[in-house]
Formats: structure tokens, C-alpha cells, sequence
């Protein structure tokens, strides 16, 4: 199933060039890195009015909450298919066992983390 398109409305088509001195910059960039956020994120967030992040995701957190998705998605493609009547064990165990070992390695990441 393909990706549906994005209403005209919210489509990034316009560019705006901003001239900033060497501080401003510095400042922006700051804090863009300090939330975590690219800064024409942080800029489009501040003039629109948007709530920013209230703190930084670290990469390693967002690589868990990105994998913690996929997990989420296959655990909702088994259910599905189990609802649909599509029983057919072995592949359903197998994928199962997949899930189970990719939670293990999210866990020890984050007990490993942790300590």
C-alpha cells in the first residue's frame, strides 16, 4: 500500500532565507542541539507558535523508541493475522521468536545503559 499524499496545505514548498549574525546563529544552533531538534525545526516551532521538546532524545534513545515502533507494528501485523483466521503456526512462531529476541536486546540496551 503506497504512502498517501500530503495535502497541499502541508507541503514544506516555501523557502525563506533568514541573515543572522555569527551570535544569533550560534545561539539558534545551541538551542536546536540542546532539544535535540534540527535548527529550521526549531526555528518553525518558535515562529509558529509550537511547543518545543522539553529536553534532548539521545540517539541511542531514539534508536530504542524507533525499534520499540517496529516491535509494536509486527506484534499488531501478528494480531491481525491471527483474527483473520491466518493460523499457520510455524511462520507465526517464528516471528514470534523474532520479536522475542529483538525485545531481549532493547532490554539488555537499556539495563546495560542504565549501569
Amino acid at each position: 500500500m503506497a504512502r498517501p499524499k500530503k495535502k497541499i496545505q502541508d507541503l514544506k514548498a516555501i523557502r525563506v532565507n533568514v541573515r543572522m549574525t555569527v551570535s544569533e546563529y550560534l545561539t539558534v544552533s545551541e538551542n536546536a542541539d540542546t532539544l535535540g531538534i534540527t535548527i529550521p525545526d526549531f526555528i518553525r516551532m518558535r515562529t509558529t507558535g509550537r511547543v518545543l521538546p522539553r529536553k534532548k532524545i539521545t540517539p541511542e534513545d531514539r534508536k530504542l523508541f524507533i525499534e520499540l515502533g517496529r516491535v509494536g507494528n509486527n506484534i499488531n501485523q501478528l494480531t491481525k493475522k491471527v483474527h483473520l483466521g491466518m493460523n499457520n503456526t510455524t511462520v507465526l512462531t517464528k516471528q514470534l521468536s523474532e520479536l522475542e529476541r529483538t525485545l531481549d536486546i532493547l532490554k539488555s540496551n537499556i539495563v546495560n545503559r542504565d549501569s
